[in-house]
């Protein structure tokens, strides 16, 4: 798959800048918990993230075609979320795996933001941290929305993506019990950490792409 995503990455014009890599532990497992506006999120992660790791995906997607015989050969872990007993199930097993030292990457708004805004967190994820307790490791991804405009193909060459990976949080200083307080936490260092990496931002980065410049006639 890094090789896959590194190819559409190169194809799109995509320029990734990334900080924080200092924050990947490479010898104990991680839960890397990152905001999710596109597929170029993926595409970035895949190819920049220097450690072995595994996507959780809701289950159902498992059920399209071609895509879900793509994620079970890749190895992604499904959660249920159609049911409260499904997803405990899924919690339990997932911990176990991560226990036995997998690294995860899991998506806690549950579906793309179309604005590139941080959307409303779902609990699971959380359950998740603190039933494997291994540190949790908030990842914010910026300007992926903008690779693809909304509701197209069309690609916009030239994109700049920007990766800040956070400080880890210990879920040792949680309790089990604690989930909505370690959501709440991690949203505020992933808002503000986003609101950041968003200033960034200047006008016209995108033309600094020759290919951009052709096609915007500059």
């Amino acid at each position: 798959m890094r090789q896959w995503s590194k190819n559409n990455l190169w194809l799109s014009r995509t320029r990734i800048e990334i900080e924080g890599l200092e924050n990947i532990n490479h010898s104990l497992p991680q839960i890397f918990v990152v905001n999710h506006s596109g597929l170029h999120d993926i595409l970035s992660l895949a190819v920049h993230i220097p450690i072995q790791f595994r996507w959780i995906a809701k289950k159902s997607l498992f059920n399209i075609p071609f895509m879900g015989w793509h994620m079970r050969r890749s190895g992604y872990i499904p959660i249920d979320q159609e049911n409260p007993r499904g997803t405990a199930k899924s919690i339990v097993s997932t911990a176990g795996e991560i226990a036995g030292g997998a690294n995860v990457i899991i998506f806690p708004e549950g579906r793309r933001s179309k604005t590139g805004e941080l959307g409303e967190f779902y609990s699971g994820a959380f359950a998740l941290c603190l039933r494997a307790g291994v540190p949790l490791v908030p990842i914010l991804v910026e300007g992926s929305y903008r690779v693809i405009a909304p509701q197209t193909l069309r690609v916009n060459p030239g994109t700049v993506i920007r990766i800040r990976i956070c400080r880890p949080i210990n879920t040792f200083s949680y309790q089990k019990a604690e989930k909505k307080r370690l959501m709440e936490d991690t949203f505020n260092i992933m808002s503000f950490n986003l609101a950041e990496l968003q200033s960034r931002r200047q006008p016209g980065e995108e033309l600094r792409d020759p290919v951009r410049r052709w096609i915007s006639g500059v």
